[in-house]
């Protein structure tokens, strides 16, 4: 069975992706996924698992960003009765739970610092303590990283630990935001309109195609989860009707009214299309503190479309 196939897309960005997780799920190797929050970071990390010769073994999940800094430590390594306060009896941590399989460390980005070097000294020994133990334990799991933040920046920051990084990011792959696959479009919301139809029993509705228009127009900030929890409502609400543009929620019709800018005058004696070009960039470029993809975002352009008005400007790319 390929597990890969429930990543659903076409997009060239998308399909080198999946080569190299192929062939990185054969193999123990460490993998750090990078990418925005809904573009399917656990999906993908399940995928690896089922093509890997751990396929089955546990595979468990923590999302990092869920627990308290003191209760993660625990959650992870286990405790020794009578650790802390509460601590009524030895509990094994995700670490001896995972043994043999694959622990999925989700937001990696908000492990504690306190507990990344417990983590690191995993991932160089294979050795585990448990919080008021004394003597190490030690197991057999391979570990798959995701961030939705900027490592290297909170490496700068001094929140995450350079040394963790670097074994983290043995395979990095990143997962492209939905704004970057805009041609995939389609074949996403034909798989979750054909599963919410079978889920729900209703017949799905259809999209007119200036909706698709409004549809692929938009920014997504919360990408294929976005996506997914839009497709669902229509469903339910909108079950066997045209869906049109007023049918869609305000975000997605707001910037679809005829181009304007607030507050902005053309000059009588008309402006430098180029000049002005180049000053948003810049504006943008500034805001998010030189990251791309988020200054695509700002200007209304894809990152490719950004990256190539930078060049022709002379921009360094």
């Amino acid at each position: 069975m390929d597990y890969f196939k429930a990543i659903i897309g076409q997009s060239p960005a998308l399909d080198a992706l999946i080569r190299s997780a192929r062939i990185a799920a054969v193999t123990d190797v460490t993998i750090l996924l990078n990418g925005e929050t809904g573009t399917g970071k656990e999906i993908l990390a399940n995928a690896i698992q089922q093509s890997s010769s751990r396929a089955n073994k546990p595979f468990i999940t923590l999302n990092c960003a869920a627990l308290p800094e003191s209760l993660i430590e625990s959650e992870l390594f286990g405790h020794k009765k009578g650790s802390f306060t509460g601590a009524t009896g030895n509990t094994q941590g995700l670490f001896q739970a995972a043994h043999g399989g694959t622990l999925f460390l989700d937001e990696i980005n908000s492990l504690p610092i306190s507990i990344q070097a417990k983590l690191l000294r995993f991932i160089e020994s294979g050795e585990c303590l448990a919080v008021g133990d004394t003597e190490t334990y030690t197991v057999d799991v391979r570990i798959i990283a995701a961030t939705n933040s900027d490592l290297n920046q909170q490496i700068a920051d001094g929140t995450f630990r350079r040394d963790l990084f670097f074994r983290l990011n043995v395979v990095p792959l990143e997962l492209p935001p939905l704004a970057h696959r805009i041609g995939d479009m389609e074949l996403l919301i034909k798989h979750f309109m054909g599963l919410f139809e079978h889920e729900h029993e209703i017949l799905p509705p259809q999209f007119s195609r200036t909706a698709l228009k409004a549809l692929k127009s938009y920014s997504w900030p919360g990408n294929i989860r976005e996506l997914r929890n839009l497709c669902e409502r229509l469903c339910i609400l909108l079950a066997g009707k045209v869906i049109e543009p007023e049918n869609l929620p305000f975000e997605f019709n707001k910037n679809n009214s005829g181009f304007s800018l607030p507050h902005f005058t053309l000059p009588s004696a008309g402006l430098d299309l180029d000049n002005l070009e180049v000053s948003l960039i810049q504006q943008a470029l500034e805001l998010t503190e030189g990251n791309r993809s988020q200054s695509a975002k700002l200007l209304g352009l894809t990152r490719d479309t950004l990256l190539y008005r930078m060049r022709k400007h002379g921009f360094a790319v």
